[in-house]
């Protein structure tokens, strides 16, 4: 093993490294296999020997049947004569034992090529040690990967009598993290534990709609315009068309397309992207879920929505409760409802409705709100709903019936013009969800896109684009329907209790490195 000392400066312990690949080919090793046969991982392999210690099925001495694994090695106790390790493979890890009369001289001499983070694979009989933890006395072992740089393992202490562990030292720097995830994965098991949550919680998602008779489709993420959202697009050029192309911002318009077409119930899970500013909730490439369903609003759409929210708790977490941050959240339906106008009304001290552009411009200027450049009264609204009302909406709650100018895509409220048939459910500050009663009306659409044009010739650059293909699709008749858009990411962090949107995903945008 590596006689590197931690105050060793990075080029001593990569030339170190490289002396010690150039070792294991003088030794005739192999120091990139082509493959390994493991017989077992090693959380089977103990499970498989406390199974066989139960039924009494060891040996006279305590010993299993022999088993082989593979693994990173991410400790070493060099006893002299015997030396402990343990290895991680993709399901945990396990202790070895090493014992010069056991493996020969030459094997036990061989192992000074070794270093943490190498790639190895073992094989040996199990025992349980005098502290009693599992171990596999190595009868052979060999070498699969040899490790050219050290992973940034720190010392870990647990707390005996709170189980808290402490981290000392080690991968630590966020920012360093998340541009080396591949580094951040292999030394914390409990980032590889939030993704795999969100393996499970797409599968979950997937299992729902399937179950409720929707179709998994997949529509353009290069669109020659863009629309379905709010936002600025990423824009590249097609070479061949000699035709500028947009990376998409929402799956919506293709998906009700296809309810034109006969498709009466749509989902897609899918990437879309957004040339907007990065933050605590925001990554410009993120996962959404949309779906739209035929002979449904959006009264039909919050009940699916608590369904499968429970659905998810129920299956990927166990319980009804999400715990994310200070705040311990029951989960229970039906969901609290509130107005977007009464909310906020409320918050600011008048009624919403009765004030002009000039006066809501005034109190998101009082606020401090940024970004304020070309904002009609629907943008404003929403500016000063997410300064005033969205912090404090912590558990699942449907804020609901948007100001017409808020929602271009919506139909208009059955009982109020002035509002549309919206919902955005929130859970600890954050939008999860945003549903419709779709408008279907293909004059009331043209009119909308329209004054979203007129935004965007008074300079805003998130205002939809007129799509008259769209329109066209609506003339042929869509059928009344309700739709809903949901942020996988977002409601991963709430599930796995991480603050940060880069800490759901694997490969964050971060700037160039240097």
């Amino acid at each position: 093993m590596s006689d590197i000392e931690p105050t060793e400066d990075l080029s001593q312990i990569l030339r170190h490294r490289r002396e010690k690949l150039e070792e294991v080919v003088k030794r005739g090793m192999q120091p990139f296999a082509y493959n390994y046969s493991a017989t077992s991982s090693t959380i089977a392999a103990i499970e498989g020997f406390e199974a066989a210690e139960a039924g009494g099925t060891l040996d006279e001495e305590g010993y299993s049947e022999p088993v082989q694994i593979g693994g990173r090695l991410v400790g070493w106790r060099d006893m002299g004569r015997s030396v402990f390790a343990h290895v991680e493979d993709g399901q945990g890890r396990i202790q070895l034992y090493f014992r010069f009369s056991v493996v020969g001289e030459s094997s036990f001499e061989a192992l000074s090529v070794l270093d943490v983070s190498d790639w190895i694979g073992a094989e040996g009989r199990m025992f349980r040690t005098r502290t009693g933890e599992v171990t596999i006395q190595v009868e052979g072992w060999i070498l699969l990967t040899k490790s050219l740089r050290p992973l940034p393992f720190g010392k870990v202490e647990t707390d005996a009598q709170t189980g808290e562990r402490t981290v000392y030292g080690g991968f630590q720097d966020q920012e360093a993290r998340y541009r080396q995830r591949y580094a951040d994965l292999a030394v914390h098991p409990d980032v590889r534990e939030v993704f795999r949550t969100r393996a499970k919680v797409i599968t979950e998602l997937r299992r729902f709609l399937d179950a409720e008779g929707f179709l998994e489709v997949e529509t353009p993420v290069l669109q020659p315009l863009y629309g379905g959202a709010s936002a600025r697009p990423f824009v590249t050029h097609h070479h061949s068309l000699d035709q500028r192309m947009y990376l998409r911002i929402a799956d919506e318009l293709y998906l009700k397309r296809l309810v034109v077409g006969g498709f009466e119930r749509v989902y897609e899970i899918a990437k879309d992207f957004r040339n907007e500013g990065l933050s605590r909730v925001h990554n410009p490439e993120f996962t959404m879920l949309e779906w739209y369903q035929a002979f449904s609003d959006y009264e039909d759409q919050m009940d699916l929505v608590e369904r499968m929210l429970v659905h998810v708790l129920d299956s990927v977490v166990g319980e009804r409760v999400i715990r994310y941050g200070d705040d311990e959240i029951p989960v229970t339906m039906p969901f609290r409802r509130i107005g977007l106008v009464s909310a906020l009304s409320e918050a600011i001290g008048e009624d919403v409705h009765e004030m002009s552009l000039e006066d809501l411009m005034g109190k998101a200027q009082e606020l401090g709100i940024s970004d304020l450049e070309g904002s009609g009264r629907g943008k404003l609204i929403d500016k000063l709903f997410g300064e005033l009302v969205e912090p404090g909406l912590i558990e699942p709650t449907f804020v609901i019936d948007h100001p017409k100018e808020l929602s271009p895509l919506a139909k208009v409220h059955r009982d109020d013009d002035r509002l549309t048939e919206r919902f955005e459910m929130y859970i600890g500050g954050s939008e999860i969800f945003n549903g419709f009663s779709e408008l279907n009306d293909p004059i009331d659409q043209r009119d909308r896109f329209e004054a979203q044009a007129a935004l965007r010739d008074q300079g805003d650059e998130e205002a939809q684009q007129i799509d008259d293909d769209y329109i066209r699709a609506l003339e042929y008749g869509m059928p009344p329907t309700g739709g809903v858009g949901m942020g996988v990411d977002r409601l991963v962090m709430m599930l796995t209790g991480q603050t940060s949107i880069r800490d759901v995903i694997l490969f964050p945008i971060l700037r160039s490195e240097e």
